[in-house]
């Protein structure tokens, strides 16, 4: 697919003064200054994020009822049911809750919906199951409930007051909760995926908590839940910027040390690297910790992230590794079915949101399924399968399109709906879904433009292959951890040529040797398909890195596409 390059050229003096200041490179400099790091204060916070930068978590809405709300029910000795998520962010913060409500005075219990019983959230369904077998106090839920706008209204009835930590986006009128932490009602905090609201929900705990001369919390240091702070972050794809970045990389550095059992036997079987980095969280442990609650449900994950005993976590995570093969069969033979579905129909001047459902397809990897048809048409996608009620989906977007807002004004066609702006749940009845689709594509019509429906390469800077060395590499690693929001630097090496023949590897890839006459440095394209080398000089887009084997660093350029000049 080729894409629209947009080169970022707007550092001027900005990167002069930074590169004075913090000793880098006139390259790495201006890559900073380019992502928004113009003054020598805001690039030092950005190299060097600090915990103690963190801001006071009672400054995010709905933090201080919550407090109160958990503190009066451990007065009362009263149950508190964690009601969370079956994917990895959701897991993360349902753990961290346990572990700190527990360790802290509070009677915890925790559940988890089943995907396919009773679908994503606080459904009626599970909600009910949930009071049947706990009788809480309360109910905290975590990574749901922004939208649970008559669950929430039972469970009052009830007289079980509910607490919402959440991040998506809010229905409206919202639910009338005794306190909904969600940074989506102010101006603040909106990196924050749940497990960093769970963070600083525990941390607003402590620091009440030593405000009323409690001993359990005098020596408490939340610093403990940071590893798994860094799992649901990271895994979530949610910006690694703000808040997250400093939770992220302090996160990596706990995760890389932690000796939770569960972690320790999930690393053994995903067989990661010595050294973790936000890569391996989100290809290796994540979709592992995924796998079950997209098949079922997520209880074997939260079950190994508390596990206390290495020998059952070892089964467990084995377990999970297994789930996850299953999952990628299925994944890759439903993802096949829907291009194919999609490809025999699809009009670009027509199709401006692709809406595709099977009956068949397993409705626990439609989001991934989404996520793959977009790559292939680059159209916002919703891809729906069949369960008891109905068809039920996932939706993926593009920039340019809020997909969340797109549902809204779908509603009344819609049995349920939520999420963010780039990424939607949905259930509908099977009799609403052409309509859904006709209606989506006239909102989208009326939003997306033509240069909306073209993938954008943003590319950090222009540059010469001879200023590319380990010495940059080493400066850009600085920009780490690596992920949604700030993504690995990507230059525009201009003016190259080989300097010998390409090697095709495998069918699929391409290893080159480029040269711009006084240089000469080699460069994998991997992915290129059937893509050829361009000939004559040509400019490259690519990412400068250090493969290593063996022990020994290799620079080279991961390229990402090629376009002749």
């Amino acid at each position: 697919m080729k894409h629209r390059w947009e080169i970022d050229s707007l550092a001027g003096e900005a990167s002069v003064d930074l590169g004075r200041g913090l000793k880098l490179s006139r390259l790495a400099s201006q890559c900073l200054a380019n992502r928004g790091f113009r003054d020598f204060d805001s690039a030092s916070r950005f190299l060097d994020p600090r915990l103690k930068s963190l801001a006071d978590p009672f400054l995010i809405p709905g933090m201080r009822a919550a407090v109160d709300g958990l503190f009066r029910l451990r007065a009362s000795g009263q149950k508190v049911v964690v009601f969370g998520d079956y994917d990895v962010d959701g897991v993360s913060a349902t753990a961290i809750l346990v572990e700190f409500l527990g360790a802290h005075g509070w009677r915890v219990e925790w559940y988890l919906p089943h995907r396919m019983d009773e679908g994503y959230g606080l459904t009626q369904a599970a909600v009910e199951t949930c009071v049947a077998k706990f009788q809480p106090g309360l109910v905290l839920t975590v990574d749901c409930g922004s939208t649970s706008v008559s669950q929430v209204e039972w469970l009052t009835a009830q007289g079980i007051p509910t607490v919402i930590v959440d991040h998506h986006q809010v229905a409206s009128p919202a639910p009338q909760a005794v306190a909904l932490v969600n940074p989506q009602l102010g101006e603040s905090f909106r990196e924050l995926c749940s497990a960093g609201l769970a963070f600083k929900l525990a941390h607003a705990c402590v620091k009440e908590g030593r405000d009323q001369g409690l001993t359990e919390f005098a020596q408490t240091d939340v610093r403990q839940y940071l590893d798994l702070v860094a799992l649901g972050t990271i895994a979530d794809l949610v910006p690694l910027n703000g808040e997250n970045r400093i939770l992220a990389t302090a996160g990596l550095k706990y995760l890389n040390e932690s000796t939770r059992p569960g972690l320790l036997a999930l690393r053994e079987v995903a067989k990661t690297p010595s050294r973790l980095s936000a890569s391996a969280v989100g290809f290796q442990l994540g979709p592992r910790l995924n796998a079950s609650g997209r098949l079922e449900s997520a209880e074997m994950s939260l079950e190994l992230l508390l596990a206390r005993d290495r020998k059952a976590a070892l089964s467990k995570a084995s377990a999970l590794d297994q789930c996850n093969r299953d999952r990628q069969q299925i994944e890759r033979r439903t993802a096949l079915q829907a291009v194919k579905k999609i490809r025999a129909q699809f009009d670009p001047a027509r199709d401006f949101v692709l809406v595709e459902g099977d009956p068949e397809w397993h409705v626990g990897v439609v989001g991934i399924v989404a996520s793959r048809v977009l790559r292939e048409f680059y159209r916002p996608t919703i891809i729906l399968g069949g369960d008891t009620e109905g068809w039920r989906g996932s939706g993926r977007s593009i920039a340019g399109f809020d997909l969340a807002a797109g549902l809204r004004k779908c509603g009344d066609l819609l049995t349920r709906h939520g999420g963010h702006a780039m990424a939607a749940g949905v259930s509908l009845p099977e009799s609403q879904v052409s309509k859904f689709r006709e209606r989506l594509n006239r909102i989208a019509a009326e939003t997306l433009k033509p240069e909306d429906l073209v993938p954008r390469l943003r590319l950090d800077a222009a540059c010469e292959l001879d200023e590319i060395d380990a010495a940059l590499v080493n400066e850009l690693e600085r920009m780490e951890p690596f992920g949604q929001g700030n993504p690995p630097v990507q230059l525009c090496v201009e003016n190259v040529r080989h300097s010998r023949a390409p090697q095709r590897i495998k069918d699929d890839h391409w290893k080159m040797w480029l040269t711009n006459g006084r240089r000469t440095l080699e460069a994998l394209w991997w992915g290129a398909g059937d893509q050829s080398c361009p000939t004559g000089d040509f400019d490259v887009a690519a990412v400068p890195e250090q493969s290593e084997y063996q022990g020994q660093r290799q620079l080279q350029l991961r390229v990402l596409e090629c376009r002749e000049r």
